[in-house]
């Protein structure tokens, strides 16, 4: 790796900064390129370590280089306090002569905050008046976000499998240009294909890829695209909320085949975050019933570890769930809880660090696609025999 790139987490045991460091080729521990401070009254003081014998370069010491800051969301600390620590490592790397500052958040910070008041320098001009009613009250929060990590020194932000297209629309503004939202089918894809998590059949004729609605399809239709199988079928179905936790589900008319088809195939139902689980559950429910499919799979970019998740997503429909470590404390066994028997995590840090890699044309000695042969968590072993035939 160059000697010109700097890589830090927001904290001093942040192991995804340490897997993005470490897949970079990173010499060394990271917590040796920065003390983080914090004072007495709590207040975060973080300083960038240079040589104490060195006069001469005072300020100067990250001159020309890239400082890389990963933050992700932990169970330990709030997003207030990430979101504020990683500005003031920013403004630290620019105020001692950093060239860039890359901020590679996974799971972006307030990025559900979406929509505000009224019209915003051009965004959603369109909106009536009574959807923007909804949001009176309260802040534009991720439009002040992507101006505090601008002006706090951020050049470039990298994210993972952001749902909304406002919120992209506005930090590629922001940021002209210099967002990057990376959406891992290939990941899926790879993985899908390469482990025995469902038989996709010969040219994926066992196969279904199901979006739990219209939002998720473009998603699904990546992962099909990635998949390369071309018997493999979609389906997208139609959500209808009767309450907060309360949806009903029906077959959209856009699907490739009708519900009898997916009679006895293997079915991945593929989102980008899952909170409460009321939606995915429903939708496992209805498949099991109306259709009666071999096999119930849910993938999920985004994992919420939250006590009510892990609850239904336990539900019977459900044979297996796949996710990332975008939230890293999905890792942990505790927040896993009972589900930890039917779950598979696939690791981010080196497609990432390889992304990043490729952003500044330097070659890595182990660069490969091979991301999972090791580079995941998993209850049960996952890999077939060599002698394995889907």
């Amino acid at each position: 790796m160059s000697d010109n790139i700097v890589v830090t987490g927001a904290f001093t045991d942040d192991s995804f900064a340490m897997d993005v460091a470490q897949f970079m080729g990173v010499r060394g521990d990271i917590s040796d390129t920065i003390s983080l401070k914090t004072y007495a009254n709590g207040e975060f003081c973080p300083r960038y370590i240079s040589d104490i014998e060195d006069l001469e370069r005072v300020g100067c010491y990250l001159e020309g280089k890239v400082v890389i800051i990963c933050s992700v969301s932990l169970s330990t600390r709030s997003r207030n306090d990430c979101a504020m620590r990683n500005m003031i490592l920013a403004r630290a790397a620019k105020d001692n002569g950093a060239k860039k500052v890359v901020l590679i958040e996974p799971d972006l910070f307030y990025s559900a905050q979406d929509r505000g008041p009224y019209r915003f320098e051009g965004i959603e001009k369109d909106r009536e008046i009574a959807d923007l009613k909804k949001f009176d009250g309260q802040a534009f929060t991720s439009l002040l976000y992507a101006k505090l990590l601008k002006e706090a020194g951020v050049d470039t932000v990298i994210t993972v499998h952001n749902h909304s297209l406002n919120v992209e629309n506005l930090f590629r503004d922001i940021f002209e240009g210099d967002f990057h939202n990376l959406v891992p089918a290939e990941i899926y894809a790879h993985y899908i294909k390469s482990s025995d998590f469902v038989q996709t059949g010969k040219n994926g004729d066992n196969l279904v890829i199901v979006s739990p609605d219209k939002g998720a399809a473009p998603f699904g239709n990546r992962v099909t695209d990635a998949l390369a199988l071309a018997d493999c079928k979609r389906v997208i179905l139609d959500k209808k909320r009767t309450g907060e936790r309360d949806v009903s589900m029906s077959l959209n008319p856009a699907s490739d085949v009708d519900i009898n088809y997916l009679t006895g195939k293997d079915v991945i139902i593929l989102d980008d975050m899952v909170r409460t689980g009321s939606t995915i559950v429903e939708c496992c429910e209805y498949l099991k019933k109306n259709a009666n499919p071999r096999r119930i799979c849910f993938g999920v970019t985004h994992f919420y570890s939250s006590h009510e998740a892990r609850e239904k997503l336990n539900s019977p429909f459900i044979d297996e769930i796949m996710t990332t470590n975008t939230l890293p404390d999905i890792l942990n066994r505790d927040c896993q809880g009972r589900l930890r028997r039917k779950m598979v995590v696939l690791k981010l840090g080196q497609w990432i660090a390889y992304y990043v890699l490729r952003m500044f044309d330097i070659e890595h000695a182990h660069s490969n696609k091979q991301f999972y042969m090791v580079d995941m968590s998993s209850k049960n072993p996952r890999w077939p025999p060599p002698s394995f035939q889907k």
